[in-house]
């Protein structure tokens, strides 16, 4: 059976940018202040910084969940600044947020149904892509029917990485995927986010383990107080990870 007919192509992938964004949760609150990135085709694209720096509203302003005050969220010519949740994941751009996402009184498989919710009138399309993401990670299978909230850890993280690529999403927008794991499972995660790199995913990943996501990352940014502050090529930042996280201090 190919790619195409278990549904794990992904569809291809214009650039995504932020352009020059301001956004904030209460009225007097800039938590991103003219913040400008773009996430090329392809590519991993890396954005690290301190805590309380903004990394995770840019996520959340790229997927639609918060509106920014000023600036534009472009995928490739169009603006979709205005758009919501749902019309950004029919147009491809799909949110694996930070902590365990997983519905626990839900079983796996209606986990999966959920993540797939776009295909919902097209059953046999929705049955195809549950069944294509099985394929993907066997092990799931044995765990198809029971809830959710049993699962360990790691197990669960694989259900949410089935659920962010149900749809065949053309960015993948990746939020501390490592946090809360063990070490042994923060490499399976790893892994995971590689061989998604190989298949030529576009990926924004935003993590803690600075090290592991500079060393997969093709293009860095680096945030302090929710503005730009460093960018480049992963070769600007491999071997510099003290002096990175010197300069955090020090802001």
């Amino acid at each position: 059976m190919t790619a195409t007919q278990t549904g794990t192509t992904q569809r291809s992938s214009p650039e995504l940018r932020l352009e020059q964004v301001t956004a904030g949760y209460f009225a007097n609150d800039v938590v991103l202040d003219q913040v400008s990135l773009r996430v090329r085709p392809g590519a991993v694209t890396a954005v690290l910084g301190p805590n309380g720096s903004g990394k995770s509203t840019t996520l959340r302003v790229l997927s639609g969940f918060l509106a920014p005050r000023s600036g534009r969220v472009l995928l490739g010519e169009e603006d979709i600044t205005a758009l919501r949740v749902g019309e950004r994941l029919h147009r491809g751009v799909s949110l694996l947020p930070q902590g365990r996402s997983v519905f626990p009184e839900l079983t796996v498989l209606e986990n999966l149904r959920l993540g797939a919710w776009t295909l919902r009138h097209d059953r046999a399309a929705m049955n195809g892509a549950v069944e294509a993401m099985l394929e993907r990670y066997p092990s799931l299978r044995a765990f198809r029917d029971k809830p959710a909230g049993s699962l360990s850890g790691g197990q669960a993280r694989l259900v949410e990485f089935a659920r962010l690529l149900i749809t065949r999403p053309a960015v993948l927008l990746i939020d501390e995927p490592s946090v809360g794991l063990a070490p042994v499972l923060v490499d399976e995660v790893y892994d995971e986010i590689i061989r998604l790199k190989q298949e030529g995913r576009t990926i924004l990943l935003v993590d803690q383990n600075v090290q592991a996501a500079i060393e997969i990352a093709d293009e860095v940014y680096t945030l302090a107080y929710g503005r730009n502050h460093l960018e480049g090529g992963r070769d600007r930042f491999e071997g510099q990870l003290d002096e990175l996280i010197r300069g955090w201090l020090s802001l």
